[in-house]
């Protein structure tokens, strides 16, 4: 094991071989990495372990670069692990460069079928009983996707759980994808609006951008095709504390002018490129619509959910929105087929995306049953019209969720745990320990 001593945190990594499919405990198998933090000075102290749950899916566990964001309050009261679900960071890799040792995209699909939160509690109780010990249990805080994990935890596994903390992610336990798309893109819609309100100069400059872009799709600096659509994605930051301030600046230094006339500038198109590109999370597109696939609530397959839905809000088409003179409206957090065509990172991945895509059958992720009988001190923080999440979906889940508490809040927005530093997390311990 490997330690490093960064200014206010010791980290140490662990590294655990689990089975592929935990059905087939005898079966191949692939690792899991975990980065433990702990205070400097308390590393032999019996401290109560706290796993993180990362948002996503497939992104890896955070960096720290010292004791910064809520590691500030956990690090009062835990020695943390920071689990690099399966296939992402320093755990076996899924990508387009290791996918292909699977086979073709067929094989591909039925291994990454077992990379969704069932895997990934499963994954993380055999972290528990390694580190902590059989008989020990563990908090887990879960952010985002992380909480959604946090939900199957409470089904699956709550004999393993000392408290569960939950931010932005308390999951519709019986929404089907096409549910939780119908209920985001009003959300979106607003937060479209509230960015325009804020900077109704954009409203022109957003429209410029991409009237260029329908007629003459830019090249991105990595090969990448930025489309009009493609260029709609940047609305994901809209969902974020001081995402609409990052996407003004962008667009306000959008052209510069050439021998030819104004173009987009290079230095707009990297960052664009940023923003927009999932070399670092593939599996985020690949399996972002099977998070919500359960076959007691959707027995088909989910069949690109959010392209679908997107026909029922023409305010999202650029060219309805560019011909009838209206504000082009970004989107949020939705996958689509074409991302596979304007995304070289995705191209390999196309046609593995479209077999999980075409998946039907897939295992329930929660048990309303177990969780309306849920003995795990639980609290979740629900930020209120939170991009990513529907709030409404989220209390109506807490509320099934036997003695767990909710802080409704319009203070933060969905990376509140983040921004906040050690506020968000510091009530939340608070509220599961019954001090508030």
């Amino acid at each position: 094991m490997r330690t490093d001593r960064l200014p206010g945190v010791v980290l140490t990594d662990h590294f655990l071989d689990v089975p592929l499919d935990h059905a087939v405990p005898d079966g191949e198998r692939l690792t899991v990495y975990g980065r433990e933090a702990v205070a400097p000075g308390r590393e032999h102290e019996e401290l109560p372990w706290l796993v993180f749950l990362q948002g996503g899916p497939g992104y890896a566990a955070p960096r720290p670069p010292g004791r910064t964001s809520w590691l500030v309050s956990a690090l009062d009261h835990y020695r943390v692990l920071l689990l690099d679900q399966r296939g992402t960071g320093r755990s076996t890799p899924a990508n387009r460069q290791t996918l292909p040792l699977r086979g073709g995209p067929r094989e591909q699909a039925d291994y990454l079928a077992h990379f969704r939160a069932d895997a990934i509690v499963r994954d993380a109780e055999l972290f528990r009983r390694e580190l902590a010990g059989p008989d020990e249990r563990w908090s887990v805080l879960g952010q985002s996707f992380g909480g959604f994990c946090a939900t199957t935890y409470l089904s699956y596994a709550p004999e393993g759980l000392r408290e569960v903390m939950i931010t932005g992610g308390l999951p519709g336990l019986r929404a089907t994808a096409e549910d939780v798309y119908r209920a985001a893109y009003p959300r979106v819609a607003r937060k479209n609006a509230a960015h325009y309100a804020r900077y109704p100069q954009d409203i022109e400059r957003v429209r410029r951008i991409a009237a260029h872009l329908r007629e003459r799709p830019a090249r991105l600096p990595g090969g990448g095709r930025l489309t009009a659509e493609a260029f709609q994605g940047l609305g994901r930051m809209l969902g974020t504390g001081t995402g609409s301030y990052v996407l003004h600046y962008l667009i306000e230094d959008a052209w510069v002018t050439g021998p030819a006339g104004p173009e987009l500038a290079e230095s707009f198109l990297q960052t664009v490129q940023s923003h927009l590109s999932f070399t670092a999370a593939p599996l985020f597109t690949v399996l972002h619509e099977a998070i919500y696939a359960q076959r007691s609530v959707q027995p088909g397959s989910t069949g690109w959910a959010a392209e679908r839905v997107r026909a029922e809000f023409p305010g999202f088409d650029v060219g309805t929105a560019l011909d009838g003179g209206r504000p082009v409206h970004f989107t949020g957090e939705s996958v689509h087929p074409w991302l596979f065509d304007t995304d070289p990172s995705l191209r390999p991945l196309k046609e593995t995306a479209q077999a999980l895509a075409e998946r039907a059958d897939w295992p329930d992720l929660y048990d309303a049953d177990r969780l309306a009988a849920n003995e795990v001190p639980a609290a979740a923080a629900v930020y209120a019209d939170d991009m990513y999440v529907d709030t409404a979906h989220s209390l109506e889940t807490a509320r099934e969720i036997r003695g767990l508490r909710t802080w409704v809040t319009n203070e933060w927005e969905h990376d509140g745990l983040h921004a906040g530093g050690g506020v968000v997390l510091d009530r939340l311990i608070r509220m599961v320990r019954g001090e508030v």
